[in-house]
């Protein structure tokens, strides 16, 4: 079997690791014997990472247009890359398989919180050209999944996503249900095969890992005012971004300016006592899902996409972001007298990754 990924932006042998997400079902996908060949529409070149063919758009019409695949997967569809290759060479693909993962199928403005002062300024003018380009993008892809709908499957990272796909897209739910499949984000490997070392020293309470400090949904604000009315505890925030440029750092929260790779994460985990991982919107929220399979006690943001994902997990507790005074000893109480050792594999490769490829052995019909 083979079959062609579209990516917006990919991972390059130099380091750099923009969606890496599907990266990692590429290579589940190549030992499983699948054979993948990626368009990456932010590249100019064709390369190799990880066994995993990487081409860019003008060597895919160069050297592949003739080329027969047995199906289709793009990630993330945007209009600009996705579609207007779709609508040029969609026809040749018997299945395509659309994986929604977030601000594709969204309305920003409705979803997403207010960004932060200083990192953008909700003018009038950009929230109205927001909504207007988020309208565009909803009349062309529900044209498009209509007409293709036959040849189609659609697979959303949570049941949080299925729904705003319905939402917004604004497509009768019948016609796709048989289409439609909601297969998690798989956590790493480390994550899946290491287990939270609860009964070693630890250095920091709470720890909170964020790539962009900047982006007011993952609520670096909710940790600071957390870390100042809780002054007895030791805070650890790990990711990049200028929030403490333009606000004061508690005096019990240490910052480290840099990203981790997972066994660096897992290390500091394993200095912590708990995770701190508010959000106010996500499509899954990978990194909490992360912590929790890894076994750290973590606590989160009580919105609903928080709840469906962490529901299996007795490590978890919830929190309001908008609580004047987070009184975080009783939570944290709480997490301890309920730590279990049991590991849970709800997101464990075969459950995620290994589902997927059961959807395409399913479309070609093979049975293993």
């Amino acid at each position: 079997m083979n079959i062609l990924v579209l990516a917006t932006d990919y991972p390059k042998p130099n380091g750099y690791v923009a969606s890496y997400f599907i990266h990692i079902r590429n290579k589940a996908y190549l030992s499983s014997g699948v054979e993948v060949t990626v368009i990456n529409f932010n590249s100019n070149e064709s390369y190799t990472i990880d066994g995993v063919n990487v081409i860019s758009v003008k060597d895919y019409k160069k050297f592949y247009s003739t080329k027969e695949f047995d199906m289709l997967l793009s990630h993330a569809p945007n209009i600009r890359n996705h579609y207007r290759f779709l609508k040029k060479y969609g026809g040749r693909f018997k299945d395509i398989i659309f994986f929604f993962h977030g601000h594709e199928v969204l309305k920003t403005n409705e979803v997403y919180p207010t960004p932060y002062s200083y990192s953008k300024k909700r003018i009038n003018l950009v929230v109205y050209l927001q909504n207007l380009y988020d309208e565009f993008k909803f009349i062309l892809w529900r044209k498009y999944y209509h007409q293709i709908a036959n040849k189609s499957q659609f697979v959303f990272v949570s049941k949080w996503m299925y729904d705003m796909f319905f939402k917004y897209i604004n497509i009768e739910e019948e016609r796709l249900s048989k289409r439609s499949h909601i297969i998690y984000n798989c956590v790493g490997e480390n994550f899946q095969t290491q287990t939270y070392l609860k009964d070693t020293a630890k250095k920091y309470d709470f720890i909170t890992i964020r790539n962009i400090l900047d982006n007011s949904k993952y609520g670096i604000d909710v940790v600071s005012k957390i870390a100042e009315t809780n002054p007895q505890y030791r805070f650890l925030l790990v990711g990049r971004g200028n929030y403490f440029k333009h606000n004061s750092k508690p005096n019990n929260l240490d910052l480290i300016d840099k990203h981790l790779s997972h066994q660096e994460i897992i290390d500091y985990l394993n200095m912590s006592r708990c995770a701190l991982m508010p959000t106010r919107a996500d499509a899954q929220g990978l990194m909490m899902c992360e912590m929790a399979t890894f076994g750290i006690p973590v606590i989160t943001s009580d919105i609903p996409v928080c709840h469906e994902v962490m529901s299996v997990f007795p490590n978890v507790r919830f929190i309001n972001n908008n609580s004047t005074r987070i009184e975080i000893t009783n939570i944290y109480e709480k997490l301890k007298d309920s730590e279990d050792n049991h590991k849970i594999d709800k997101y464990f490769d075969r459950e995620t990754m290994g589902k997927e490829i059961e959807l395409f052995n399913k479309l070609r019909g093979i049975t293993k």
